[in-house]
């Protein structure tokens, strides 16, 4: 079984990006991120709109991270702190060498290659620091663009899980792409 620790806080660096901890002064950013309907299109969570809701947010992101539940980054360019997105693991699975990896960013963001960018670290962090044998990432099989980054980084598609997930008076279907670590144990 899989013994982590997130302490102290593995900040990761790509050619372009920080990978930092997310902290109470990224308020702001967390409602800029987890407020808006495009960003949260296909992330079956409420929204999150004020600078409580966002504190509780961060909260509990530091929460899971300092019991070794799961780990979130907040993603930042080199030349500015300001979060503009934010990836991590959650649903870690230790008994099963497993975790499930999530990423968002802001929509002005979108096709600079910034989410392939954080989630090779990403996986780079899990296989080789964690130990991870396998990463998911479920989406909405309506996500073309998450699918796209999935696939450009070897995921293969496990399932389409029908109406899985009911949130807001709908049944939302889902989508598991996984990737192996052929390195591990």
């Amino acid at each position: 079984m899989l013994t982590l620790n997130f302490s102290p806080f593995p900040v990761l660096k790509t050619e372009r990006l920080f990978l930092k901890r997310i902290t109470n002064e990224d308020a702001n950013e967390i409602i800029a991120l987890r407020s808006n309907p495009e960003t949260m299109k296909y992330i079956p969570r409420p929204l999150i709109k004020t600078n409580e809701q966002a504190l509780e947010h961060i909260a509990q992101i530091n929460s899971i991270t300092e019991t070794n539940e799961g780990i979130n980054w907040g993603i930042t360019l080199k030349d500015n702190p300001k979060i503009i997105g934010f990836i991590g693991y959650f649903r870690i699975k230790p008994e099963h060498y497993r975790a499930e990896i999530g990423y968002m960013l802001l929509p002005e963001f979108h096709g600079k290659g910034i989410i392939p960018e954080a989630v090779k670290t990403v996986i780079d962090y899990g296989f080789n620091e964690m130990k991870l044998h396998s990463i998911e990432a479920v989406i909405d099989p309506d996500n073309l663009a998450s699918e796209r980054v999935l696939q450009k980084m070897g995921f293969v598609k496990e399932g389409h899980f029908k109406e899985s997930e009911y949130y807001e008076g709908r049944f939302l279907d889902s989508v598991i792409y996984s990737l192996l670590n052929k390195k591990s144990i």
